[in-house]
């Protein structure tokens, strides 16, 4: 049994020697599979060749793995418990590993794991290029660390935010703009993200969604801390929630229990340390129902967002197809930050594999990639961006058992074969020198030690160039 991660730098930065772009080994695509290292290339004579050069011993499968998220972490585990002779080795594009683990997830819930996606899905109105919007992600992806979105610095001068969306990353976003700075000083959010948000003038976060209350994407744990979330308190108005106690009788009991609490925080008359919390909290937080983003307002010299129009929406039809329709009607709501929350979208990873862009996923049955015997794939990338990190470690789990279904049936590609060997050959004659687990591992300890001199459990490292000094480089 073994397991090596491995990351390889891409031309663009790395490369002492930059052979054209187009010979790129950079992955696109979050955590597809790929047994004998192939991408599913056009099968001329050339790619038949290279594919030939990996593949899988029936005593030792040789497995690569794209993408150090947990979908691709969880597909290895389920590889290595259930076949004792496999080599799996993990790739990625980042210089350190994790993915979503270590970039997606809001620094004061550490417990939490729901993004998993390379791409963002775009507002598509007029204004969205302006400064002061952004994609949720982008935004996560600065308070986290994230090395390409380190440079986001997003201007948190405004009074009022704007998060397009009503799911679990829309409240993510809203809390850590509304969050005391010193709430946060305890976690791995970036210095920088900090010093910006303990700067912010943000005092209002109005969290829009095209369709009603019964249609929000919260759960309850995320709705209940940002009701109770220190300095802040909640706008509902009861008027969004007129009949919804009983139309909720029905339906299935974690929706229920969300509408409930949505309930309880609009209508009731809260508890007198509740009255006293929110009369003297100095932030605000709201819910605005049934609006479509129309267009992004610019200021008077266009030179950044001033507000945002919305169409008022009313729905159409039953059940699954249910859709937010413009009635014609439409509002226009001052902010000077629109931060973008409607979905995510996996990225193709070469043109060589199969790519539904509508869906955002590789197609496959059960994890297997259409027409591409041996090729694999796991995560949102095969079943689009839905789920938590839960349904994706079950999701994981399935993609390898069907994997060693196919492997012990003689369905794939029979060896000897070289594996990561014909890989490292192959990115040594490139200029491309990987980044190993143990050299993450250094740089893993670097961040806990800056991380404890100000009580945090680390400080992440952003610049990559800063890394691979580090690592001798």
């Amino acid at each position: 049994m073994a397991l090596r991660y491995w990351r390889w730098w891409p031309w663009s930065a790395w490369s002492r020697t930059r052979p054209p772009p187009s010979e790129s080994t950079q992955s696109r695509s979050r955590a597809p599979l790929r047994l004998n290292g192939s991408a599913g290339r056009p099968t001329s004579a050339k790619y038949r060749s290279f594919r030939q050069q990996f593949s899988t011993q029936e005593q030792t499968p040789q497995i690569c793995v794209v993408g150090s998220g947990p979908a691709g972490f969880y597909t290895a585990q389920h590889l290595l418990k259930h076949h004792s002779r496999a080599h799996v080795d993990i790739y990625e594009k980042q210089l350190v590993p994790f993915g979503l683990v270590r970039f997606g997830v809001a620094p004061d819930h550490p417990e939490v794991k729901s993004y998993g996606a390379e791409d963002n899905q775009a507002l598509e109105i007029p204004g969205e290029e302006l400064p002061g919007v952004f994609s949720a992600r982008a935004f996560v992806g600065w308070y986290n660390g994230l090395p390409e979105n380190r440079a986001l610095a997003p201007d948190l001068s405004c009074d009022t935010a704007v998060v397009v969306g009503q799911g679990n990353v829309a409240l993510d976003v809203a809390r850590i703009l509304l969050t005391p700075p010193e709430h946060l000083e305890k976690t791995d959010i970036t210095e920088a993200a900090l010093g910006a948000l303990r700067q912010s003038q943000v005092k209002t976060v109005w969290i829009v969604g095209r369709r009603g209350a019964l249609q929000v994407a919260f759960t309850v744990k995320e709705l209940r801390e940002m009701i109770q979330l220190p300095g802040t308190r909640p706008i509902l108005d009861p008027a969004d929630f007129l009949g919804l106690q009983d139309r909720i009788k029905e339906v299935p009991r974690p929706r229920k229990r969300l509408m409930e609490l949505l309930l309880r925080a609009a209508t009731e008359e809260p508890e007198v340390a509740e009255v006293a919390r929110r009369a003297s909290a100095s932030r605000a937080w709201g819910l605005r129902f049934f609006r479509s983003p129309q267009q992004v307002l610019p200021s008077p010299d266009g030179r950044r967002v001033a507000g945002i129009r919305l169409a008022v929406t009313r729905l159409e039809g039953v059940g699954e197809a249910t859709r937010a329709v413009p009635t014609g009607d439409v509002e226009d709501l001052p902010c000077g930050l629109v931060l973008s929350s409607i979905g995510y979208k996996s990225r193709p990873i070469d043109p060589s594999v199969p790519f539904d862009p509508k869906l955002g996923v590789i197609p496959n049955v059960e994890g297997r990639v259409v027409d591409v015997p041996g090729l694999y794939c796991s995560g949102w990338v095969k079943r689009g961006p839905t789920g938590v990190i839960t349904t994706t470690m079950t999701d994981s789990f399935v993609t390898g058992q069907i994997l060693l279904q196919d492997l012990k049936a003689g369905l794939l590609p029979s060896g000897p074969r070289p594996g990561y060997a014909a890989v490292k050959a192959l990115l040594g004659s490139r200029g491309v020198w990987p980044v190993s687990f143990s050299d993450w591992e250094k740089l893993d300890a670097e961040e806990v030690s800056q991380g404890q001199g100000a009580g945090k459990p680390r400080e992440k490292l952003l610049d990559p160039q800063e890394m691979l000094r580090l690592l001798g480089r």
